[in-house]
């Protein structure tokens, strides 16, 4: 029941941070990719980082690992579901990015680094895999690359009737146009945090639960990660990318999740780090391992959808969107059975 509620809680925090989010997107100026991708993945992403962290630190490091990359896997099939709220035309036509275009490649190279740290030498130093920090520096590294690349872009979408351009709204600006009931930057930033702290504090709660679970019914830690946690942590980019969507903000939508996604991957050094009987890496199981190359293959499938950007494909929602349902369901039907 607990695990139910804080669930709900989760969710109804996630769409209110949608709308928070799209604000500060134009206040700020950074656009919706970026902003998506780095503050909102982040924001969304908080919950999954305490049930990492918590997961590690109560000794349950098939949980703490197959939460991070479960809630990948979850967190990519959310597109599919947000795509059936855009009637238009495919979500991934209408959200044409370069900055979304990188951040697939971002996510790819993170999760490859995950794979090549679990088959490496199992190494520690102070209790912590190198690729732990390796894992940060790379993401560092993207984000810098992709904020330049925002500023002088070398690749440009073709515009077409159904492209939804990121343009900041005429109320980016305190006191202007069709946000002018909109309170002032500071004072949504301190909303935006607060609402994220719940989304955090609902983590903890469910991994907890999730702890409780695994030592109760006897399921397997790394099943209850993947898909338990992993879904419960795709919840709220679940969520935002829908409330996105019914809001015009399509770039946010999917920015969001693939943001959300490389942060997950930086929850497996989170967890290496609470983790203080060795590499978290190494002791990945293979269902975990198959899990994160299931998570490179979605991305794939992702990234392809976003370049090709079919307008109207297979069920009204391109075949990037059926596949990434094939793929995940293929993915769990494996776990379960």
């Amino acid at each position: 029941m607990l695990f139910a509620l804080t669930a709900v809680v989760t969710v109804a925090a996630s769409v209110r941070m949608t709308g928070l989010g799209d604000v500060l997107a134009d206040r700020t100026g950074w656009g919706e990719a970026v902003f998506g991708a780095v503050f909102f993945g982040l924001a969304t992403s908080l919950s999954g980082i305490v049930m990492t962290a918590v997961s590690a630190v109560v000794d349950q490091p098939g949980l703490a690992y197959g939460n991070a990359v479960g809630g990948i896997a979850a967190q990519t099939l959310a597109l599919a579901v947000a795509d059936f709220f855009h009637r238009r035309a495919n979500l991934e036509h209408a959200a044409a990015s370069s900055a979304n275009l990188l951040f697939c490649s971002l996510l790819i190279g993170l999760l490859s680094l995950v794979l090549l740290a679990s088959f490496g030498p199992d190494v520690t130093v102070a209790g912590v895999h190198p690729a732990s920090l390796g894992l940060v520096l790379f993401y560092a590294g993207g984000l810098w690359l992709i904020q330049k690349e925002h500023k002088h872009p070398m690749w440009r979408a073709v515009r077409t009737r159904e492209t939804v351009v990121d343009v900041p709204a005429s109320g980016g600006a305190p006191g202007s146009g069709e946000h002018v009931w909109a309170p002032r930057t500071g004072v949504l930033w301190v909303r935006f945090v607060a609402v994220g702290a719940v989304v955090a504090v609902g983590g903890w709660v469910l991994a907890v639960a999730a702890d409780t679970i695994v030592e109760t019914t006897g399921l397997r830690a790394g099943f209850v990660g993947a898909v338990a946690l992993g879904a419960v942590n795709a919840l709220p980019e679940t969520v935002a990318a829908v409330a996105a969507v019914r809001r015009g903000a399509m770039t946010l939508a999917v920015s969001a999740v693939i943001g959300g996604n490389a942060l997950d991957v930086l929850n497996l050094a989170v967890g290496d780090v609470f983790y203080r009987s060795g590499s978290l890496f190494h002791v990945a199981t293979e269902e975990e391992l198959f899990l994160t190359a299931g998570a490179v293959l979605m991305t794939v499938v992702l990234l392809a959808g976003l370049i090709l950007r079919q307008a109207r494909g297979w069920a009204r929602i391109g075949f990037e969107g059926v596949l990434l349902i094939v793929v995940y369901a293929g993915i769990v039907g494996v776990l379960v059975f």
